[in-house]
């Protein structure tokens, strides 16, 4: 399930591209996922936050499913209705997407937004499979020597006993996602 969080939500708290990626098999797969539920957060410089809020935009982020990516307005700051959190997906690229789209609608500054922190799974290091912190706990829960299927621009998927039944499964959880590819399949 995909998550989105609105600046408001987050100061309540306190606050690649899978088209052509290898399919692997089961046991591949398991190998290379991360555990679903650590996530850590990489706070980048281009943002310009200061040491204070940099640390509350860590724990916020934190406490979200990877992968993710946070995106702030620089003209409104982080305590801002324009900060959002997109968190579920798949990378941490298609995550930012999202995140400033939805910043830079709701900001009212002139600067465009930008991406203030990075949500990845707890010790994060590039692998052959991404997968969203909800997907891996589904394979690891469901995935019965079948298939799954992931959405890269909504961080959809499914898993299913072959590729079709992945596929549909995927498409019928985003209104109909068009964009599914099957990324693990016996």
């Amino acid at each position: 399930m995909k998550q989105v969080l609105s600046g408001a939500s987050l100061v309540v708290l306190v606050l690649a591209g899978l088209a052509g990626a290898e399919v692997l098999n089961g046991k591949t797969a398991k190998a290379a996922l991360f555990a679903p539920v650590k996530a850590e957060v990489e706070i980048l410089a281009d943002a310009g936050l200061p040491d204070d809020q940099a640390k509350a935009l860590e724990m916020v982020g934190g406490q979200q499913p990877y992968y993710g990516a946070i995106a702030i307005s620089p003209d409104e700051g982080l305590m801002s209705e324009a900060t959002v959190a997109a968190a579920n997906y798949h990378d941490t690229e298609a995550a930012s997407k999202v995140a400033l789209a939805e910043c830079n609608a709701k900001k009212t500054g002139k600067a465009p937004c930008v991406v203030a922190a990075l949500i990845r799974p707890k010790g994060w290091e590039a692998r052959d499979l991404q997968l969203s912190s909800d997907a891996t706990a589904g394979f690891k829960a469901d995935y019965k020597d079948g298939a799954l299927a992931v959405s890269n621009s909504t961080g959809a998927w499914g898993v299913g006993a072959d590729d079709a039944a992945a596929l549909a499964a995927c498409a019928a959880l985003k209104d109909q996602t068009k964009d599914c590819v099957v990324v693990i399949s016996k």
